[in-house]
């Protein structure tokens, strides 16, 4: 399995202006070749693919000196990211679900990442016992390797955040299976004032992070709509509040792992809801949804079962919350009714409780166990 290591970088000023210019050069070609592949299907109705859009980087090269200083995979990785982009594009527009999302120019500043795609052999290379990166174009930059890196070096990514730079390692690392657990447990992931509840009648208490921070956010964002546009101060406001909102993001993101952690170490058998997050995502739950974080949340809980050989099961949402998890009586509740009483078998049930005992049953048995068997496989 592959397994990413982010790690900060200390750029001296040219540096920092070499990598500046390097994320500017990629913007460009990448917009380059976008509109390469526009204007071709538009005036003679011929598709550009990525093969050919590479073997015209020598030609690019030639005319733009500029461009010789950046590593040759660095710009093929470019041309593989517009690749990627139609792919995806094709591939919505197939499927039918919602708008297929053209793929669009990258704005000055919608650009933030540049990648060595073959870093195990070329282009990157670790000084100084991991003290400092050698990256081919920029020199030797210092890094702090806060954790040790695993397995076999893959790819390299050169990340914008902010002010600040990073460089994230893309690793093939062996999984470290934890000891066999035959525990089984069933979450109902929520938003205020539970984030999840399991089927044992623990509740983890939501952060809400951004809610907590909003009264900052909301007079940051007042003082910005009262600068100039462009102006020193406008600019200067713009990177304070850019900087609360990754604050949030990564206070939300520690939760995330920790809690996932603490499910891992202590289950074999991990069963959530298969919620259509995306949809919740527009709807009036928006907000909630988007603090809670629920797809960043299960997708972290997954590679982390995944290297520590445990399962997680995906199953049908529907109905959780109104069945009865001891008789299967099924009745329709209104949202603010948290416990109730049984009217078929007089049992008394918390409402989110419940919920994740049916999610840990549905992983068994009947239609919606098709998640566990596909998980077993």
């Amino acid at each position: 399995m592959r397994k990413a290591f982010k790690y900060r970088l200390y750029p001296t000023k040219p540096q920092a202006r070499d990598l500046e210019r390097t994320l500017e050069l990629c913007r460009q070609l990448y917009n380059a070749a976008l509109q390469e592949r526009r204007e071709a299907y538009k005036k003679a109705g011929k598709t550009v693919g990525f093969y050919e859009q590479k073997r015209s980087l020598l030609e690019v090269r030639a005319a733009l000196p500029e461009y010789k200083r950046i590593h040759s995979q660095v710009l093929q990785d470019v041309l593989q990211r517009v690749d990627r982009a139609f792919q995806g594009f094709f591939r919505r527009l197939k499927g039918r679900k919602g708008k297929a999302g053209f793929p669009r120019f990258k704005g000055k500043g919608r650009y933030d990442s540049f990648t060595f795609p073959q870093a195990y052999a070329t282009g990157v290379k670790l000084q100084e016992g991991g003290k400092r990166v050698l990256l081919h174009g920029i020199g030797s930059v210092k890094v702090k390797l806060h954790r040790p890196l695993e397995g076999k070096l893959k790819t390299a990514t050169l990340k914008r955040e902010g002010e600040g730079w990073y460089i994230v390692f893309v690793c093939e690392v062996e999984p470290k299976p934890l000891p066999p657990s035959d525990r089984a447990v069933g979450i109902d992931l929520g938003t205020n004032p539970h984030f999840l509840i399991t089927s044992e009648g623990e509740k983890v208490e939501a952060p809400r992070r951004y809610q907590k921070t909003q009264e900052k956010l909301a007079k940051k964002q007042k003082e910005l709509s009262r600068k100039r546009r462009g102006s020193r101060r406008y600019l200067k406001t713009k990177k304070q509040l850019a900087k609360l909102h990754r604050k949030v993001a990564r206070q939300r993101r520690d939760f995330h792992h920790k809690v996932a952690r603490s499910l891992v170490n202590r289950y074999g058998t991990i069963v959530h809801e298969d919620l259509n997050v995306l949809g919740l995502a527009r709807s009036y739950l928006a907000k909630g949804v988007h603090d809670a974080g629920w797809a960043q949340f299960l997708f972290i809980l997954a590679y982390k079962a995944e290297e520590a050989g445990r399962r997680v099961v995906g199953v049908d949402p529907k109905h959780t919350s109104q069945d009865c998890p001891v008789c299967g009586h099924r009745e329709k509740r209104p949202l603010w009714v948290r416990e109730f009483t049984c009217p078929t078998c007089g049992t008394l049930l918390h409402r989110d409780v419940a919920a994740a005992q049916n999610v840990l049953a549905r992983a068994w048995a009947g239609p919606s166990g098709k998640g566990a068997a596909e998980a077993a496989t």
